[in-house]
């Protein structure tokens, strides 16, 4: 019979966070296992153990060694990582200041609609799309506007923050991966220009998650590298939209950084549990990327996924949204600007100099109105961010969801994107429009590809486009007799 060894405390040790996120549906976390040896502690390789959420609550930061027989055998220690214990005052405390903006490469305004909500305001906004030009034009009548911001010599005197969602074409999945070195995305180097000139405490820069992997990371190294060139401290975090109560899956990277202050008391003091939906199609109303389906499908549960300028058929691509009752339709420009934190109708301006089309790029593009107004409140209201399990980042290694360098060198921090989790209604019942149904030839160019695909569809779900696809051929025959 086998006898369980006793365990005795040996010594604290500062243990290596090593878990990582376990696949969908299997609960907790993985957690690897540490050898004690003479020459210090090592990794077991090739050994991983799921714990469940119970055990992860426990505060085990112990090191343990195994006697049995009067022996004392090789040390094993389970690296678990730490509760975070950050704090932080309510988002409508107002401790610090509003702060005065500029806003580059500002598109229809996203970002600094959101600081101006949460007490900021914006003096200069710099645009050159005549579309989002003409959206900037008719919302923030009051702000200056340039057009190139090659063209800007030195900010307002008073900007204490720049604000960016630098053009980020080059660095999409659905842009040439031309990286940081590309035409429109080096126009980030003009940020470093404008920083350089002037002393500007805070710097808040949005880009798309792929950033973090395109060639090994290389964007976004060169954009830190640079920031901790200029002296400033620095933070980033991938946010979902989807925590702030809004029917979208929108995953982004946002990056703070400050001369002076800790921008990790900004972006990471808010932690929530990433939300999870199991119900299917029969359930809730489903959105999907109609012009997909042969590497992809955006499939999102009583949500529509991240609404995109473009789409791989190269034309405006609104989600579509199949509902419990087989009914398949795109979704209403109008409620994509509210998926996002606006107004209906927001970018209506952009009609004036452009087809209609064009919005939805416009919306695509946009930064969540919600987010930055999240940020603005924490931005007047910082809290105090608990460092306890984060680890130095190893060199030539991708790039985490969330990272920092306060000056001590660069550190990787395990947070989830739900900052936040406010009450979000049910897809169907956000939309206030009626969602156009997919016509018959756009349903039967997505099942053709549906059917060579080798993805994994929800259950029931091409029956259900096969059974939309009849209906809508036979309007059309009806309609022709």
């Amino acid at each position: 019979m086998l006898q369980v060894p006793q365990l005795r405390i040996d010594e604290r040790v500062l243990v290596e966070k090593m878990s990582r996120r376990t696949p969908k549906g299997k609960g907790g976390r993985r957690a690897a296992f540490l050898t004690s040896t003479p020459g210090g502690i090592s990794q077991t390789r090739g050994t991983d153990h799921v714990l469940s959420e119970d055990v992860l609550n426990e505060k085990v930061l112990t090191a343990t060694s195994i006697e049995s027989d009067g022996m004392t055998r090789s040390t094993y220690q389970l690296a678990i990582p730490p509760q975070k214990r950050s704090t932080a005052p309510p988002l409508n405390a107002s401790t610090r200041p509003q702060l005065a903006c500029a806003g580059l490469f500002a598109g229809i305004g996203g970002i600094e609609l959101g600081l101006s909500r949460s007490g900021h305001e914006a003096d200069l906004l710099c645009e050159i799309d005549p579309a989002a030009a003409a959206v900037l034009e008719e919302r923030f009548p009051r702000i200056k506007r340039v057009a190139d911001v090659r063209a800007i010599k030195s900010l307002p005197r008073r900007t204490e923050l720049v604000v960016a969602g630098f053009p980020c074409q080059d660095l999409s999945q659905a842009g040439r991966t031309a990286g940081i070195t590309g035409s429109r995305s080096s126009l980030v180097a003009e940020i470093f220009r404008l920083l350089e000139s002037q002393r500007i405490e805070w710097l808040l820069l949005e880009n798309v998650p792929f950033m973090l992997q395109l060639a090994r990371g290389r964007a976004l190294d060169v954009i830190v590298t640079e920031l901790e060139r200029l002296g400033y401290r620095w933070a980033y975090r991938v946010v979902n939209s989807r925590a702030f109560g809004l029917p979208q899956r929108r995953e982004r990277v946002y990056l703070l950084a400050s001369r002076r202050h800790d921008p990790r008391n900004v972006l990471f003091v808010d932690l929530e549990n990433e939300s999870r939906d199991d119900r299917s199609l029969r359930d809730v109303a489903c959105g999907f990327y109609w012009t997909e389906g042969l590497k992809g499908l955006g499939w999102a549960v009583d949500c529509v996924p991240t609404l995109k300028g473009g789409s791989t058929i190269g034309i405006p691509s609104p989600p579509a949204i199949i509902f419990p009752s087989g009914h398949i339709g795109k979704v209403d420009i109008r409620d994509a600007e509210r998926m996002q934190g606006l107004v209906e109708d927001w970018t209506k301006p952009a009609e004036s100099v452009a087809k209609p089309g064009v919005r939805w790029k416009l919306v695509g593009n946009a930064v969540t109105v919600n987010v930055s107004e999240w940020i603005g409140q924490r931005l007047r209201a910082p809290g105090e961010y608990d460092e306890s399990g984060d680890m130095p980042l190893p060199s030539n290694s991708g790039w985490p969801s969330a990272a920092w360098n306060s000056g001590r060198g660069r550190y990787c921090a395990e947070l989830s994107s739900w900052p936040v989790h406010l009450p979000a209604p049910h897809l169907a019942d956000f939309l206030r429009h009626e969602a156009v149904p997919l016509s018959a030839k756009a349903t039967a160019g997505f099942y053709s590809r549906a059917q060579i695909a080798k993805l994994r569809f929800p259950d029931g779900f091409l029956l259900a486009v096969e059974a939309h696809l009849a209906r809508m051929q036979g309007e059309q025959l009806r309609a022709i007799i």
